[in-house]
């Protein structure tokens, strides 16, 4: 069957490919410390079925530790070098029957039958609010009928396109959980400007309009509920010839790939 994209919400999104299903930084939470969820509702519990799942980075809302908890013995949890080290939480979960394996970018994971690359990221690394840079952020690249990208978070950098090799599917963060973006990520048309360098068949943007602080829903509202537009209104001026698929919360596409 084609690839088939389900995003969920936030960063959290389910790739099927050759009957293989892999879930992205799975946030399963209504709330997470000063945030709640505003849009969306939560995911259903077929979710959290996965034969794998790619965890980019080891930020809470990203590196989620209940709802990790969630998934079945079994199910191959891929993670940064050194995130057990740094999120002891993590262990114990290994302890509990998730498979877990840690990669740093060039490496490889093949899950029955489809290879998962490791990519590089422009990101902070750190499990927040405290602690040193003990694993890099990461994105992945899933191979199998299509190349998927999932990007994590990040921000542009130089030899990006080279870096993360040809692509069919881009799923790409294009927003945040608060009024401001910092360093290491991409707004709507950094997205942009990275998918006119990737140059895919079609794009899915992500990571904006779920999550947003308790307490702050009318300061900025724009920054919540825009960037997907604002990112489909960049890409048609700036990579005209990407399907842009803009997913509404539960929603899923077969995007058209040529391998």
């Amino acid at each position: 069957m084609p690839v088939e994209v389900t995003w969920w919400g936030h960063a959290t999104c389910t790739v099927e490919d050759s009957g293989v299903r892999f879930l992205t930084d799975p946030l399963f939470a209504r709330r997470l410390a000063h945030l709640r969820r505003r849009r969306g509702a939560l995911p259903p519990p077929e979710a959290a079925r996965a034969e794998a799942v790619l965890v980019s980075h080891l930020h809470a809302d990203h590196l989620h530790l209940p709802s990790l908890a969630r998934l079945a013995p079994g199910t191959r949890l891929v993670v940064p070098r050194g995130a057990p080290a740094a999120v002891p939480g993590l262990r114990r979960l290994g302890a509990d029957g998730l498979r877990l394996t840690e990669v740093e970018p060039g490496d490889t994971v093949t899950v029955e039958g489809v290879t998962v690359r490791a990519v590089p990221a422009l990101h902070d690394g750190r499990r927040l609010p405290l602690g040193p840079h003990r694993a890099p952020a990461l994105g992945y690249v899933v191979e199998g009928e299509a190349r998927t990208y999932f990007a994590g978070d990040t921000g542009l950098f130089d030899g990006m396109a080279e870096a993360v090799g040809p692509v069919d599917v881009a799923l790409l963060p294009v927003g945040g959980w608060g009024p401001y973006l910092g360093h290491g990520h991409l707004d709507a048309g950094r997205a942009a400007e990275a998918l006119a360098a990737l140059s895919p068949a079609a794009a899915v943007p992500v990571h904006y309009g779920t999550y947003w602080p308790i307490g702050l829903d009318g300061l900025r509202p724009h920054e919540f509920h825009a960037p997907g537009d604002e990112f489909v209104r960049h890409a048609s001026r700036l990579a005209p010839k990407v399907a842009v698929h803009l997913l509404g919360h539960g929603d899923r596409v077969r995007p058209e790939v040529a391998r």
